[in-house]
C-alpha cells in the first residue's frame, strides 16, 4: 500500500494533470505555494519513487516523471488506511457516525441505500 504525505499529494496531483513532468517544472509549479527549491523537489521525487509512485525515464535534456499509480487507486488505498486506522475496519460505525452527526446529504443517503440494493443483487 502506499501511503503519500499531504505534500506527495501536492506533486502526484501536478504529474497526474500532465504527464510527464521534469523537475524544472514541478519546481515551477510548486514555488508559489511551497516555497521549495529544486533539491527539495528532488528529494519528494525519490521517496515518490521509492514508494512506487512514480517512475521516470531519460528524456532529451531532463528526466521526465510520470505517475506509476493511478490517482484513483491511490485514493482507495488513502480510503483504506484511513478506514483501518480511524474505525478498526467497522464500516457501519463511520456511517451511523456520519449519519447521527448530519454529514451526509438526503441525496448521499439515496446514493448510499441505491448501493446497498445493487451490492444485494436488488
Amino acid at each position: 500500500m502506499i501511503q503519500l504525505s499531504n505534500y506527495e499529494w501536492k506533486m502526484m496531483n501536478l504529474i497526474w494533470e500532465k504527464e510527464p513532468r521534469t523537475i524544472t517544472e514541478l519546481t515551477k509549479a510548486l514555488a508559489e505555494e511551497t516555497g521549495w527549491s529544486k533539491h527539495t523537489v528532488i528529494t519528494y521525487l525519490k521517496r515518490l519513487e521509492a514508494k512506487g509512485a512514480v517512475r521516470y525515464e531519460e528524456g532529451e535534456r531532463a528526466k521526465l516523471f510520470f505517475a506509476d499509480i493511478s490517482r484513483k487507486e491511490a485514493q482507495l488505498q488513502e480510503i483504506d488506511s484511513f478506514l483501518n486506522k480511524a474505525f478498526s475496519g467497522s464500516l457501519g460505525l463511520m456511517v451511523k457516525t456520519m449519519i447521527k452527526d448530519e454529514k451526509l446529504s438526503e441525496e448521499e443517503i439515496e446514493e448510499l441505500e441505491d448501493m446497498l440494493k445493487r451490492a444485494k443483487g436488488e
